[in-house]
């Protein structure tokens, strides 16, 4: 029963982890379509989000190859296991899919205040992937200890240019209401969401994968991004 209630604990975190990927890289659209405009000059910067959206997607790819081998879905978790969803709505006041690129575009603050948020997201991010707990949890189950390696080595590479663009422009780092709604909502999706999701015996696996709904990304061949060989 233990080895049972393990394995549905580490299914439960990776889909989290699987949902969270691919919000992630759909995000980042909404940062490079406003820095293709207002900085088509920014090659460094552009060139380093475009990395990270390709990290993402790796890292989602990943997951995907994961479940595949296991032969069974994700289960179907959703916008109230998102980071960065939950980050998006509690500093814009709207959900990720409701911000406007052209509002964003046109602001400063905005477009700072949305680089905040996903350098805040990918810290949290690493600093999870590193915590004593976690470690512990994933050990038994070596194909994900190398997939949440890969993300470790990519993370640093995710948060620290967006830091540097901010620091050269005059852009502030996270604001305080910015890292309490950051710790909130780690919080929440550690302390409240993932209990409640393994506690729930009719939680349902999905019928279909995430990228199957993004138009171009979906149809590009898959990345070499499978599990990493044991």
């Amino acid at each position: 029963m233990l080895e049972k209630a393990q394995r549905r604990f580490l299914d439960i975190l990776a889909s989290i982890y699987i949902y969270n990927e691919h919000r992630g890289y759909s995000s980042i659209d909404r940062v490079l379509e406003a820095v293709y405009v207002r900085h088509p000059g920014e090659k460094d910067f552009i060139a380093a989000v475009e990395k990270h959206r390709a990290d993402e997607r790796k890292h989602y790819l990943m997951f995907r190859r994961y479940f595949e081998g296991r032969g069974y879905m994700p289960y179907a978790v959703d916008k109230s296991c998102g980071h960065i969803d939950r980050l998006v709505s509690a500093t814009f006041g709207c959900g990720v899919d409701d911000l406007d690129p052209r509002a964003v575009i046109a602001s400063d603050d905005l477009f700072f205040k949305l680089c905040r948020i996903i350098m805040l997201t990918e810290m949290r991010g690493m600093h999870q992937l590193d915590a004593p707990f976690f470690v512990r949890m994933i050990a038994s189950d070596p194909a994900l200890v190398k997939i949440y390696a890969v993300i470790r080595r990519d993370e640093p590479s995710h948060w620290q240019p967006y830091m540097t663009w901010l620091k050269a422009h005059g852009g502030t780092m996270p604001t305080f209401s910015e890292r309490a709604a950051d710790f909130m909502t780690h919080r929440t999706l550690v302390y409240a969401k993932v209990p409640a999701l393994f506690m729930n015996p009719r939680l349902p696996r999905r019928t279909s994968w995430q990228d199957e709904t993004d138009g171009e990304a979906s149809l590009a061949p898959m990345e070499p991004a499978a599990v990493p060989a044991e």
